[in-house]
């Protein structure tokens, strides 16, 4: 099933939103579907989408959801991505970068949160560089897995296993959000930013 588009509240929420998800749609429509709702979501709520900048897949269905109902989509691409025609140039700004890193870091500096849907081994490991920094104690910014159809159980268990063999911390779980409607990603998000910070100034 898509995450359910079901209309919200007015939101105090002003914020930057890093997403990170599949430059393919995938198999199942509900994903494509899910990231195009999001990015409404998102023009909706006033909240900025930062993203790889791409115009393919579900990065460029969120863009394309979020730019069509006015929002503001910052995308943030390498050069050689970019010569490979996925750049996305009908977002508000796409800044071209030289490298992967400096995409990454880029990306991660905008962000006052981080929204991961499905994708494949770069949104991975997308995910876990910023889980990480946050387990480091880099960041204080929230980590929510928007999960459509599903999609992020395997994952969740592969980390309960991790925690239960001794390979993480039990409260490190508590770092990852998991969010099965907007109306949930919506209501992490004012948790999580309304709370006092303290390193969130690490990574800018």
């Amino acid at each position: 099933m898509p995450l359910p588009a079901s209309p919200l509240p007015a939101s105090p929420l002003s914020a930057t939103i890093c997403l990170y998800c599949g430059s393919s749609s995938g198999k199942d429509p509900a994903y494509r579907e899910a990231a195009a709702n999001l990015g409404r979501f998102l023009a909706r709520e006033k909240i900025r989408l930062v993203y790889g900048g791409g115009r393919v897949g579900l990065m460029g269905a969120a863009a394309d959801a979020c730019m069509a109902a006015g929002g503001e989509v910052i995308g943030i691409i390498p050069d050689f991505l970019l010569r490979h025609e996925v750049g996305h140039t009908g977002v508000s700004d796409l800044q071209v970068v030289d490298t992967m890193h400096e995409r990454k870091m880029r990306m991660a500096e905008l962000a006052d949160a981080f929204c991961v849907l499905p994708g494949g081994l770069g949104t991975l490991e997308e995910l876990f560089e910023v889980l990480t920094w946050r387990q480091l104690g880099l960041h204080d910014k929230p980590i929510i897995l928007l999960d459509v159809a599903n999609y992020w159980e395997p994952l969740v268990q592969l980390l309960q296993r991790q925690a239960e063999e001794g390979f993480m911390r039990r409260e490190h779980l508590a770092l990852l959000h998991r969010a099965s409607s907007l109306s949930a990603l919506r209501e992490a998000l004012l948790l999580s930013l309304s709370a006092p910070t303290a390193t969130r100034s690490k990574l800018a």
